[in-house]
């Protein structure tokens, strides 16, 4: 079965939602010109709620946008996040996975096959639509990029997709680019950083059927 992250997170009320459908990742952004930047109130209240360290919930992932060694460390202080996902030089995220001794994901953007990464020297890699010069972040912003090109890779590691997935073709991009994992931000939005639950549950049914095996007939 697909793994399913939502990224983007900033309440409580979404946390339950996706332990409730058993989401493998919940993503928080500590990247304050996103819409997605979760306050420090809201971060302490999620910490809070993963105090019990139940394993039943999803894994914590903080997405970092070239940020500073003591940026991480002030995060880590508030909350334990699982894996950090990493905005940045291939050097800086291997320099950020030895210092914190956390699991690391780069994000990656590609628009060709021959941009898919071919070596580890992370824990994983999100892949989403290459970044253009106009671009106010440096992703959620809702483009996608030739599933296809993905299908054939010989991918070296753990990757999700990204980049303009929603509930409406999700299955598509399963179907199309074989990933072990997808990843979604402003595809289950109602409006700009506010996650919509009826989205987030028909984005997870839609990625699990995509895998499911086909109904019998008669």
């Amino acid at each position: 079965m697909v793994g399913i992250k939502i990224c983007g997170v900033r309440d409580l009320e979404t946390v339950h939602l996706c332990t409730e459908l058993q989401v493998e990742w919940i993503g928080l952004v500590f990247y304050a010109p996103s819409p997605r930047f979760i306050s420090i109130e809201d971060l302490k209240k999620i910490a809070d709620l993963y105090s019990d360290h139940s394993s039943k919930r999803p894994r914590l992932v903080g997405l970092f946008v070239k940020a500073s060694n003591q940026e991480i460390a002030d995060v880590l202080s508030v909350i334990n996040l699982d894996i950090l996902q990493i905005y940045d030089s291939s050097e800086r995220v291997h320099d950020i996975r030895s210092t914190f001794n956390l699991p690391v994901w780069q994000s990656k953007g590609v628009a060709r096959a021959e941009e898919l990464p071919l070596s580890m020297h992370c824990d994983g890699f999100v892949i989403e639509a290459k970044a253009t010069p106009t671009d106010s972040l440096p992703g959620g912003m809702g483009r996608r990029f030739d599933w296809g090109i993905t299908q054939n890779w010989a991918a070296p590691g753990f990757w999700a997709l990204a980049g303009g997935l929603t509930p409406d073709n999700v299955a598509r991009a399963i179907q199309e680019g074989a990933p072990p994992a997808v990843d979604v931000s402003s595809g289950v939005e109602g409006r700009i950083g506010f996650k919509s639950h009826d989205l987030i549950k028909k984005f997870v049914e839609n990625a699990r059927e995509a895998l499911a095996p086909p109904k019998e007939l008669g």
